[in-house]
């Protein structure tokens, strides 16, 4: 049964979030559905099109909301509390969506010329290369773990651009229709399954110069000052593409909280003489326990969205510290609930990982999450206490902050 909602063009956040709670009971039942199939249902995503939830991050020139990343963590969280990989598809397609600025009029008129609510696959990692030709480029290459990818009607993909005689001279970003690549079936995974993150290729593609963006404003912020008109826009690149990534997994935790404390006070407590494990103190610790390491991968979300959109406002590109700091917050929301998630799994005991049981599902999904690679905590850390020691050169890693 399809649950109603305001079909309504949304005109704000707010709306779509209301419109996304009352999906979340439909989000559930189909979440068994699409992890089988390793694909989100056409029903899942027409109904998350419906509600707003594709458009939260698109221009509002071309119909889209245009919010901020508080907003965005939001709308991906209360998707999750239904349905992890549905959460983890409109993340990352909202999160190319606010991409796509580095991308000129012309190609942005071309990807919204049905509507905000184009959805869009993409990776930033420059798996493929650009070759110059008459009038644009020759792109060849595959990019993996492009989530969104079954359902997108464009792809952005990370490029080397190269010259006559095979050296890089640029990175960038190539935008291609769903017409001019293939998806091979690779998104074969223990968790996460229903977002379909396989790998798109494109063999000998041409893509038009207007389509093809250099990455340089983006690594050193200068892409500020050319959008004066979007506090959105001017966001910072490095803590926005970390912090989406955090948005899934505070309602992945918010879901199976809610789960655990539900089935609390109707499940007995084997082997002992409690009938119900709500009675046990040590249920009720570790329950507690979680709830409050929950509260902190909240905290510590909020805390970098607000200051990102702060910054923003002000149209300044904060500090490398103050950009690394940021990453240090995902990394200690992100060990939040995984410690939460495992503390949840011990008060339920060997019954979390019945298949029946919702509680091991978001517990896959968020752990295999929560190990993308430009999230991962300890590299996160890393990259903060560099930053705050003043180690310039990051001789061991490349992060992007």
């Amino acid at each position: 049964m399809t649950t109603q909602i305001d079909l309504s063009p949304a005109v704000a956040g707010v709306d779509v979030l209301n419109n996304l709670r009352a999906l979340i009971p439909e989000l559930k039942a189909g979440a068994p559905e699409s992890e089988a199939n390793r694909r989100l249902s056409e029903g899942t995503i027409d109904a998350l099109r419906r509600a707003g939830a594709f458009r939260v991050a698109a221009p509002t020139r071309f119909g889209g909301l245009e919010t901020n990343l508080r907003t965005m963590l939001d709308v991906s969280a209360t998707i999750a509390e239904g349905d992890g990989g549905a959460a983890w598809v409109t993340t990352l397609s909202n999160i190319n969506d606010w991409a796509l600025g580095i991308f000129p009029e012309e190609a942005l008129t071309e990807v919204y010329a049905d509507g905000p609510d184009t959805i869009v696959s993409g990776v930033v990692s420059p798996t493929a290369t650009a070759r110059k030709v008459d009038g644009g480029y020759r792109v060849t290459g595959e990019w993996a773990y492009a989530s969104a990818s079954l359902h997108s009607s464009w792809c952005t993909g990370g490029v080397l651009v190269m010259d006559e005689n095979d050296t890089m001279i640029d990175q960038a970003m190539a935008l291609i229709p769903r017409t001019d690549y293939s998806i091979k079936d690779t998104w074969h995974v223990a968790g996460m399954r229903g977002s379909g993150s396989n790998t798109v290729v494109a063999d000998d593609v041409f893509v038009p110069g207007y389509r093809l963006a250099s990455m340089l404003p983006m690594m050193d912020g200068s892409y500020i000052a050319e959008r004066p008109d979007s506090a959105l826009g001017r966001s910072a690149f490095g803590p926005m593409l970390v912090m989406v990534l955090v948005g899934p997994q505070l309602g992945m935790a918010r879901a199976a909280l809610d789960l655990v404390r539900t089935k609390a006070s109707e499940k007995s407590l084997a082997y002992t003489t409690f009938e119900r494990q709500g009675g046990s103190v040590a249920f009720q610790m570790l329950l507690a326990e979680a709830a409050l390491k929950i509260d902190t991968a909240h905290l510590h979300a909020y805390r970098a969205a607000d200051d990102v959109e702060r910054w923003a406002i002000a149209a300044q590109y904060p500090d490398v510290v103050s950009r690394a700091r940021v990453r240090g917050d995902a990394a200690v929301a992100l060990r939040s609930v995984n410690e939460a998630l495992n503390m949840l799994l011990d008060a339920t005991g060997a019954g979390a990982f019945a298949e029946v049981n919702a509680l091991q599902r978001i517990w896959r999904d968020s752990n295999v999450g929560a190990r993308h690679a430009v999230v991962l905590p300890r590299v996160s850390i890393e990259t903060y206490g560099k930053a705050l020691l003043g180690v310039e050169a990051h001789e061991h890693i490349t992060p992007i902050i």
